[in-house]
């Protein structure tokens, strides 16, 4: 179920640089699962589409929900200046999530793709290894992971931290092992991952990120290239706001 209404801001705070925590107090947290995110409206009547944002963390009981995001436009720089008691339009929860499955799992971010594997970490059961990338030392939510996983990798891109190089880098280096994957990020950091997974037949999950309009599957300005014909258009495409954004690595073409 999802719901469009105005949330209560309760807090906005600044991880890094150019990337901000969100909390707001709103009825979707009710229903939402790791994986999925909320559109964020522009209180500008000029920009008449919502941002996708994904969740990072939810509070069922207190009723809040966590996003965490970069700024990278006028509508998210705009989203960065709100403060605790301002209200926003929300949309949400949209898309699928994570199935959590398997007792021994690797949950792995790259950048923004960070954020919406924390409440994955925090909800699958068994062991979780958390391997998270980042361009440098410049870090966000590391302490968070640290809370929630049994073993946190840290990858940068420049070396300053951790492993030097990506995530799938760091992971050859540990010669990870595990019942699941789940991975969060851009397309080629994605790919390198399913392509170790499937190396080692290990079941693979990937959140997609791509542009979207509408947010809930009726413009198709979000298809990814899929692997086999998709029920709705009837060609080999699925809409990520709808039909992901979360994948099995085999469904869609990386």
């Amino acid at each position: 179920m999802k719901v469009k209404e105005k949330a209560q801001v309760l807090e906005q705070m600044k991880l890094a640089e150019g990337v901000y925590s969100l909390k707001l107090k709103t009825t979707a947290a009710e229903y939402a699962i790791p994986g999925q995110f909320i559109s964020i409206y522009s209180n500008n009547g000029s920009k008449l589409l919502p941002r996708p944002i994904s969740i990072c963390e939810i509070d069922k009981n207190a009723g809040t929900l966590r996003v965490v995001y970069r700024v990278v436009g006028e509508g998210t720089a705009e989203f960065s200046q709100l403060t605790a008691g301002d209200e926003v339009e929300v949309m949400g929860p949209l898309g699928n999530g994570f199935p959590l499955e398997g007792e021994k799992t690797v949950v792995v971010g790259g950048g923004i793709g960070v954020p919406p594997m924390l409440e994955l970490a925090k909800q699958l059961s068994g062991s979780v290894t958390a391997v998270m990338g980042y361009r440098n030392d410049d870090m966000f939510l590391t302490e968070e992971f640290t809370d929630v996983a049994a073993e946190l990798i840290i990858a940068t891109d420049d070396g300053s931290v951790g492993v030097h190089g990506t995530v799938v880098d760091a992971m050859k280096e540990n010669d990870l092992d595990a019942d699941v994957i789940y991975a969060c990020g851009p397309k080629p950091m994605l790919r390198g991952v399913a392509e170790y997974a499937a190396e080692r037949g290990i079941k693979c999950y990937v959140s997609m990120e791509e542009r979207m309009a509408c947010g809930v599957g009726a413009c198709l300005g979000c298809v990814c290239q899929s692997t086999e014909k998709d029920d709705h258009s009837h060609v080999n495409n699925k809409r990520v706001c709808k039909d992901g954004p979360v994948f099995l690595s085999t469904e869609v073409v990386l």
